[in-house]
Parts: C-alpha cells; structure tokens; sequence
C-alpha cells in the first residue's frame, strides 16, 4: 500500500490549485493547508482553509509549498511563506515565473521545482512537465513528481527554458481544442445542422478523436491521412485548412507568441 502524503502547503486555491488538492486527497494525505483569501476559512477532508500566511497553524511543517497563484500575484503571495525554505520543496505550476525570480522572493537556500500542468487536471488527464533547480534532492523531485502524477502524467525537462514553449503548447493547449470544438460547432450550424446536434456533433468529435489518439501507437499524421480519402470531402477540408496561410502558420505564430509572453511573465 502506498504511504500518504507528507503534509503540503498550498497557496492559491483556485480551479488548477483545487484540481491538484483533490487529486492528493483521492492519493491519501497527512495533512495539508491551504492558502487563499478567497475561499471561506475552514476546514475539509484532510484540509485546513485559511485567508493569509499569517493564520498557518504554529508547529505547521509541510514537506512541499505548492504556489499555485496567478503569477501576477507572485510578488505579494510567496515571500510571506519563504520561512518554510530549507526544510520544504517549493513546486512552482505559475506560468513563467523563474526558478531564479522566485529563489529572489524566498531566499539563496530554496529547494525549487517549477513545473506546468493543464486543465484536464480536473478529471486526471493532465500532463504536466517539470525542472528542478539548484539544491532540489532526489527526495525532494520524488515528491514532486507524486505530487503532479496525481493529476496525469509527468515529464521531467533538464532546461528550465523549455518550460515557457510547454507552456504554450500544453499549458494552453485545452483552450485551443475547445476553441476548435467551438468552431466546429458554429460551422455545422451555419450549414443547417440543428444547434444541439451541432453541439454534440462537435463535442464527441473532438473527444473522441482524443481518445483514438491516446490509444493509437500511430503518429498524428497517419491517423489524419488515414481519415482523408483521395478527393474525398475531408481533403477537400485539408486544402483550406492546411493552406500555407492557415493552419500550419497560425498555429505557430499563436504558439510563438504565448512562449514570449510567458517569457514576459518572469517580469
């Protein structure tokens, strides 16, 4: 049987920071705070709310800080919890926000390990990858690693630089393939399709499509080829979508411009 979980200090309670407490909670654990001015104070199954740093319960020692606030936020919401560096792991899932700019906010002697996950999270299909910075021990990633497997997959970078393009293609990929699914809908109505046919047409389509994806060893490629029948309606599709001007060029001009502005986020 697998041991619980040490007890972990969350900061930021929101949809990503939620997703990631109820996964260690179906996990097992000690005992965890979490932080956020929002939610009410209180207390749930393995976890104690409270509104600010100040209110942490004394003799309170987590074996992780998980700072999952808006990076905007960084700078009011992580130095009041650099007291626990040195003795706990602190697991960054803020967009752009350096292992270098937050050793800044909490101190020389952080242990810290910036990762990013994605929204599907919420259901245990998220993928979230990581770096580890100067000081973080085998234990140390260990835990971190279980902390983000509870969620999905986990893969590990070398290059802390790498972070900000996964940021952009999986940290923001679920907006784009709802956007897709959005689209699609709207075009089948535009051609008649009652709306919520149009509606569940789009939406099994596209989850569907994921599912034969994760669950076929063939590349993405093989897998559009083998849908597209030589002058057939789907290639017909293909020639306005895959046109030099459209898909293949937007997407790489909307994946270049969200790597430079999670680079913008390091402030």
């Amino acid at each position: 049987m697998t041991a619980a979980l040490p007890p972990v200090l969350l900061v930021g309670l929101g949809r990503m920071g939620g997703a990631m407490l109820s996964g260690w909670q179906e996990q097992g654990m000690a005992r965890a705070i979490a932080i956020d001015p929002v939610m009410p104070a209180g207390h749930g199954v393995g976890v104690t709310i409270v509104a600010d740093a100040a209110a942490i319960p004394a003799g309170f020692a987590p074996a992780a800080v998980v700072l999952a606030v808006k990076p905007q936020n960084a700078d009011a919401a992580v130095p009041p919890v650099a007291r626990f560096a040195g003795q706990a792991v602190f697991l960054s899932i803020m967009a752009g926000r350096t292992i270098a700019g937050l050793r800044r906010l909490l101190g020389a002697e952080a242990a810290v390990v910036r990762a990013m996950p994605n929204t599907p999270a919420a259901i245990r299909q998220g993928i979230a990858v990581a770096c580890a910075g100067p000081g973080v021990t085998a234990a140390q990633r260990a835990l971190c690693d279980r902390l983000l497997a509870a969620i999905g997959t986990v893969a590990w970078v070398d290059d802390e630089a790498l972070i900000d393009p996964v940021t952009a293609v999986s940290g923001g990929g679920p907006a784009y393939v709802f956007l897709l699914a959005e689209l699609l809908e709207r075009a089948a109505v535009e051609q008649g399709i009652p709306p919520d046919l149009a509606r569940l047409l789009a939406r099994r389509t596209v989850a569907g499509s994921g599912a034969l994806l994760a669950a076929s060893e063939e590349d993405a490629a093989a897998l559009r080829r083998a849908v597209t029948s030589p002058k057939g309606t789907t290639e017909r599709a293909l020639a306005v979508l895959m046109a030099d001007e459209a898909w293949p060029a937007l997407v790489s001009r909307a994946i270049e411009a969200a790597t430079q502005r999670s680079r913008e986020l390091a402030g």
